[in-house]
């Protein structure tokens, strides 16, 4: 069994060595290219072309796997710049079927490309993308080699902080199954017929470019699929590069257009007057000086958490406490309310609260949006607030700051958190700021 280590002296030699970053010389990234005319999702290149797909633990969300994706941009980006002969290509893993998806008048929610979601062309602004079933049309169903990513065994034992990784033995049963003389079959997203040509788990302590002299070294293959990849981390949490990943991950303009039609006839919120127009071309973006719809928006987390975090998450009388407590403070009248709660929870919320309002459509155009279609519009929504207030540790608000942090709004209408049962005050989240040098 070989180990493979990558040799640094601290912790800190390993933070400064992380924050240094390349700039790319292809010409699809100079800042004066539009994503959306020079940056073809798979961009035109005379290398031939290498994959790296990738999967998450089945039961993370869609915020933390959005996150997941950040991971594995970075490190194809880097890829590509160790790379002279090959041009690789980070396929985008379908959507679904996710544990909060459970809306049962939309039917099984699985397949979904990123398209429906995603603004894929601002994707491939950053790094060459290319939707799952298009890899089936080009390369076939099949994977040259899954590694099953676990942590490594000394990652929650040792004292000191190396990056390394190794082939080992499994470390819980896996979904794959060696099929003689095919291959392994897989989940792979409902794609049944996918085969992969090699499996293996790989113990794995480290940031997601850990793993680049690891891919590097297949030279004669085509596709490399990373399983598990949330054990990996990131490069640099919250610097300019994570920031620039982020901004490329805009959402679908048909998506934006919904919410921003309800902004405006529901909430008399609108780009001009708010001070968030959205610049066409992501990398030309810098801070802004937002103002927001005159409205209050609230992230209020029910289901699992009300079990979970008992503490943290208050009552709807005393989440209504708070919320009149600021809509008075602030002089507004509406509250866009984004919540995984009940018909009957939000309705008795606005018995408290009458000027709030949730998203509503049609069941038929929900039904073509779905869970996560409606997500994104509470987001966006919620992202163009003159005050945002989140919930505890959710991923959920934790993407909504993200995007009010990339439209410029000030960090004390942004980083707020309703308090648990009975709290009068309590630690509100941490400010991550976005930067871009």
């Amino acid at each position: 069994m070989q180990v493979h280590w990558v040799s640094l002296p601290s912790v800190l030699h390993y933070l400064i060595i992380s924050c240094t970053f390349a700039e790319s010389t292809d010409t699809c990234h100079d800042e004066g290219a539009s994503p959306e005319s020079s940056c073809p999702v798979s961009r035109k290149s005379l290398r031939p072309k290498k994959y790296v797909l990738y999967d998450v633990n089945a039961g993370e969300g869609f915020n933390l796997r959005r996150d997941v994706y950040m991971r594995v941009a970075r490190l194809v980006h880097q890829l590509n710049e160790g790379s002279k002969t090959a041009e690789w290509v980070l396929v985008l893993p379908p959507w679904g079927p996710l544990y909060h998806w459970r809306t049962k008048d939309f039917g099984f929610q699985a397949k979904i490309p990123w398209k429906e979601f995603f603004d894929v062309e601002s994707l491939a602004a950053y790094v060459p993308v290319i939707e799952f079933e298009d890899y089936l049309k080009d390369v076939g169903p099949s994977i040259d080699k899954v590694y099953y990513l676990q942590h490594h065994p000394s990652t929650f034992t040792s004292s000191t902080w190396e990056e390394k990784y190794e082939e080992d033995s499994c470390q819980e049963e896996t979904n794959y199954i060696k099929e003689d003389p095919e291959g392994f079959s897989g989940w792979f997203w409902g794609y049944h017929n996918t085969l992969a040509k090699q499996f293996t788990c790989l113990s794995v302590q480290g940031t997601g470019s850990t793993l680049k002299p690891l891919l590097l070294k297949h030279l004669n293959d085509t596709a490399i699929m990373l399983d598990r990849a949330e054990v990996i981390l990131h490069d640099v949490f919250g610097d300019a590069v994570y920031w620039e990943i982020r901004r490329s991950m805009r959402f679908s303009k048909d998506l934006r257009d919904l919410a921003d039609a309800f902004r405006r006839d529901v909430l008399d919120s609108e780009d001009e007057r708010d001070g968030t127009v959205l610049e066409p071309d992501w990398r030309k973006t810098r801070r802004g000086t937002a103002v927001g719809g005159p409205f209050l928006a609230v992230h209020l987390r029910r289901q699992d958490y009300l079990s979970s975090r008992p503490k943290d998450v208050p009552d709807l009388r005393w989440a209504a406490e708070q919320i009149q407590a600021l809509l008075d403070r602030l002089k507004l009248t509406k509250v866009f309310v984004a919540t995984d709660g009940t018909a009957d929870e939000f309705q008795t919320l606005k018995s408290y609260i009458p000027g709030a309002v949730r998203y509503e459509t049609s069941l038929e155009t929900k039904k073509k949006l779905k869970d996560g279609g409606l997500a994104i519009i509470d987001q966006w929504i919620a992202a163009h607030a003159r005050y945002f207030v989140g919930t505890y540790e959710s991923t959920f608000s934790f993407r909504i700051q993200e995007e009010r942090e990339i439209l410029g709004f000030d960090a004390e209408t942004t980083f707020n958190r309703l308090c648990g049962d009975g709290q009068k005050t309590c630690v509100q989240p941490t400010k991550w700021r976005i930067t871009y040098e």
